[in-house]
């Protein structure tokens, strides 16, 4: 058998040179870790960390098969996840977690991980190196016992960091000016001892800053004077707006009183006058009385010094108080003296007893106003719902507003209450009805919103008004109130449902007929068995089962079920429903279409509506894909907002333009 010919020698040089450059190429890098092996970087991570046992944290040792990922969906406690199956954010709170804080670069071989709280723990220790984690957006360490200075190069790969929250640790130091990354969000750095100056966060798009409570000094940064002053209180050598603390040449607060200051000295002096002639002139009255009571008892009948006037029941017997009002008072009925000095201290003890018990505001540029401005204000009952009664309060000064009591809302302390709270206010879309104030009781939570002015959505849809929303105002509604879900989705990945009591009452509509949500991300401060039983996110499919419990693609399924509403005009049982049962209005609409009579579907009351039948149909079937009884099978955010997308909007015809005009007024 012939031997093949040998290669031509310039070949065979190449090739050896080639194979020489291979040699002396550095091994390539190891590639991001796939879902597959997303697990084991978990569970590696899972196993440094320590509980309050020395082992980790009971609520991680459920970490295991399946994978921590199916869609968007996850079983494992404190994961979340991307609609593509990798990890998104690791939530791992409260869990009790001690001694130092754990290796993150660990967790830089995830590529999909862009949000990670280790919030509320007992870690102890200098500040983690993140400098591997350079694709995080949200990191929350406060409330921990963590210590020491941070570097200042720390976050300075960190360029697309949008929240750092460090507040209630014990770092020391200046403040890291390499924080300063340009699409900043929120930094929350209080209750610390960071000294010297504050760094320039002048970016646009920041909108919370709370530097409050450390050893900070020099003047505040024009940047930030837009901000609240509390977020400045407790530095005591800050100066410059928006404190009252002027800056002198040295950059340091100018010596002497604040005009502030001065007023209060005042008003204090003037007060203590005040109260001096109430008391002298109290003291001569008292003396003036007493020889014409004497002389008048010797003309009845010469009454000795131990005789009393007759009591007089009318002059004896007080006005009646109405409860809810006596806080308004100032003053009692009474005189001076002693009166007034009991008065004084009972002030002084309510005023101590309300301190908790305040309208808390977290709308920046909002009209203040006090619990008792609410109670002197006329009142409309709107209505009464599973958690509650809602209240329309016009005021006297300033725009009407809602009040809403909630009694079943004791699923955290204050302090974790008071910071969801301030984390809802934050939010701004114009599709999410803002969070003005709240007010915190052991007993009962009051929320105050905005009054919009038409209404719910179930109100006109089940108010025999139905067709004052034509097919056009229907989709816009339906696509405004899907933009607001996905943005609960995207500024609170670490709650599985963003929303969680989505339908058609929590749904309103402004002036515009342009959907507002309302009630959303309440989750966390309501106790379990109460979210259980009422929210409606609690009674899609994945939760009938006894071990049942939401996943992320609950709420879709609570959008399916609006959407499937707002087509069909009917109202879903499963509003009606206590306890974890689904609604009967997706099976009623997919048998109807499986049975080919989809046009019994809509509702009658649809107006505007011809010619767009096949574009009613298209969105019938994206109001399905929500409510697929198999979460995995089930749509997810995006691709639900994508197809509703592809669903054009009518043009506005002039009779519609002038029923929005007069429903309006």
């Amino acid at each position: 058998m012939a031997r093949p010919p040998r290669p031509p020698g310039h070949i065979r040089i190449a090739f050896s040179l080639a194979a020489a450059v291979l040699l002396l190429l550095p091994p390539p890098r190891p590639a991001a870790a796939q879902p597959a092996a997303e697990a084991d970087v978990l569970i590696a991570f899972r196993d440094t960390l320590r509980g309050p046992d020395g082992a980790p944290p009971g609520a991680l040792r459920g970490w295991g098969t399946p994978g921590p990922c199916r869609g968007n969906a996850s079983s494992w406690y404190g994961v979340s996840c991307h609609g593509n199956g990798t990890v998104q954010g690791l939530q791992l709170e409260r869990l009790g977690l001690s001694g130092s804080a754990p290796d993150l670069a660990a967790l830089a071989v995830l590529p999909g991980l862009r949000a990670l709280s280790l919030a509320d723990n007992a870690l102890t220790g200098a500040f983690p190196n993140v400098s591997a984690l350079g694709v995080l957006k949200m990191l929350y360490l406060s409330r921990n016992r963590l210590s020491g200075v941070i570097p200042e190069g720390t976050f300075r790969p960190m360029r697309g960091l949008r929240k750092l929250h460090l507040g209630f640790n014990d770092f020391s130091g200046p403040v890291p000016e390499s924080i300063t990354s340009p699409r900043l969000l929120e930094l929350s750095l209080a209750n610390n001892r960071f000294e010297g100056c504050l760094p320039d966060f002048s970016q646009p798009e920041l909108r919370f800053v709370d530097v409050s409570n450390n050893n900070l000094s020099g003047p505040i940064p024009a940047g930030l004077s837009r901000f609240n002053s509390s977020m400045f209180a407790g530095n005591r050598f800050l100066c410059g707006k928006p404190l009252d603390a002027e800056c002198n040449g040295l950059g340091v607060p100018r010596t002497g009183m604040s005009p502030m200051m001065k007023i209060a000295i005042a008003l204090i002096v003037l007060g203590l006058i005040l109260c001096a002639v109430g008391i002298a002139t109290g003291v001569l009255g008292r003396r003036r009385r007493k020889p014409r009571r004497r002389a008048a008892a010797e003309a009845l009948g010469g009454g000795g010094a131990g005789d009393q006037t007759p009591s007089n029941p009318k002059l004896n017997t007080a006005p009646a108080v109405n409860i809810e009002n006596a806080a308004s008072t100032s003053q009692p009925r009474g005189g001076a003296g002693a009166g007034a000095a009991a008065g004084g201290a009972a002030a002084a003890k309510r005023q101590r007893r309300d301190e908790h018990g305040r309208l808390v505001f977290i709308q920046e540029g909002r009209t203040r106003f006090e619990i008792e401005d609410l109670l002197r204000a006329s009142a409309e009952v709107l209505g009464s719902g599973n958690f509650g009664s809602s209240y329309k309060a016009t005021l006297c000064e300033g725009p009407a507003v809602v009040v809403k009591r909630f009694k079943d809302m004791n699923g955290v302390g204050r302090e974790d209450f008071s910071e969801h709270m301030r984390r809802l206010g934050r939010l701004a879309h114009p599709n999410l009805l803002p969070l003005v104030a709240y007010l915190y009781k052991k007993e009962e939570k009051l929320l105050v919103t905005d009054y919009i002015v038409n209404g719910s959505l179930a109100q006109l849809l089940h108010g025999n008004r139905g067709s004052l929303l034509d097919w056009g105002k229907r989709l816009r509604i339906l696509k405004g109130a899907a933009r607001g879900l996905a943005h609960l989705y995207d500024e609170l990945p670490m709650l599985t449902v963003p929303h969680g009591h989505l339908k058609s009452s929590n749904v309103l509509l402004d002036g515009a007929f342009e959907a507002v949500l309302s009630d959303y991300a309440l989750v966390p401060v309501v106790t379990p068995s109460i979210a259980g039983q009422v929210m409606v996110a609690y009674k899609a499919p994945e939760c009938i089962a006894p071990q049942g419990k939401p996943s992320k693609k609950s709420d879709v399924w609570s959008l399916g079920i609006l959407i499937l509403e707002v087509l069909t005009g009917k109202f879903p049982a499963n509003y009606l429903r206590q306890g974890r049962q689904g609604g009967d209005l997706a099976g009623w609409v997919q048998s109807v279409v499986t049975e080919e009579r989809t046009g019994e579907v809509f509702d009658k009351d649809i107006t505007g509506a011809r010619g767009h039948e096949a574009d009613m149909i298209k969105l019938l079937q994206v109001g399905l894909g929500c409510c697929d009884a198999d979460v995995d099978q089930r749509w997810d955010l995006k691709t639900v907002i994508a197809r509703m997308d592809e669903i054009r909007e009518p043009e506005p015809t002039a009779a519609a333009a002038a029923a929005d005009s007069s429903s309006s007024s």
